[in-house]
């Protein structure tokens, strides 16, 4: 019984000195090195995207639908502009259902055009409409848009190993591909620059830089 309570003191004496050896001179503990995000993820409401939902590989047809009207009301503005607004959006165009967008009239642009929570633009609102309805057609010919857009792919992600943000790519010859073949099918504000943005929001790429820990999290 001595020997067991000798022995429970020297692991405690032992595991004490580890961890007085792990404190600076002010006593305190010191921080740990972390490892860096994506340089573009500095403050919020980037962060929580960047850690929680980009790159994550996206197979529900509404949150597509979502993905694909907000990437196009980014255009000409930053990424940030559109998260601070995104809950407005999902107001405005009713949880962007498309069967509901896809009905909507000249009330409901200009009730749109008078929302200052949104991207004003009569183009952009006028496109996610007509967005809706060319959904609604993809989903009919192919069953689910999730089935329709990883096809560009092959079904699985690309995972990508670059190092600073400069080597990742504005387009590419996926993001060309699908460009082509929405424009092809009435849909609007769908160049390829702002296809490649859908595809690494939705994980079709994993575009995390290998030295951000959401690289590995996501199978890079």
């Amino acid at each position: 019984m001595r020997e067991a309570v000798s022995q429970q003191l020297i692991i405690l004496a032992c595991t004490a000195g580890s961890l007085r050896s792990l404190l600076d001179r002010s006593g305190r503990m010191p921080e740990l090195p972390v490892m860096p995000r994506c340089p573009w993820a500095t403050k919020e409401p980037a962060i929580a995207y960047h850690d929680k939902e980009w790159g994550v590989p996206v197979h529900d047809d509404r949150l597509l639908f979502e993905f694909l009207i907000l990437e196009g009301a980014q255009a000409g503005l930053s990424w940030t502009t559109i998260l601070k607004k995104r809950e407005n959006y999902r107001k405005a165009f009713d949880g962007f259902r498309p069967e509901k967008i896809a009905r909507y009239g000249k009330r409901d642009v200009q009730r749109l055009l008078r929302n200052d929570g949104i991207v004003r633009n009569r183009l952009k609102i006028a496109a996610a409409i007509e967005n809706a309805k060319s959904f609604l057609d993809v989903r009919e010919e192919c069953g689910t848009f999730d089935a329709y857009l990883w096809s560009f792919v092959g079904g699985k992600p690309i995972q990508n190993r670059w190092r600073v943000l400069t080597d990742v790519p504005a387009r590419t010859a996926e993001s060309d591909a699908m460009s082509r073949d929405l424009s092809r099918r009435g849909f609007k504000f769908v160049g390829s620059t702002i296809c490649y943005a859908l595809i690494q929001a939705t994980g079709i790429v994993n575009d995390h830089l290998v030295t951000c820990p959401r690289h590995a999290e996501l199978g890079g």
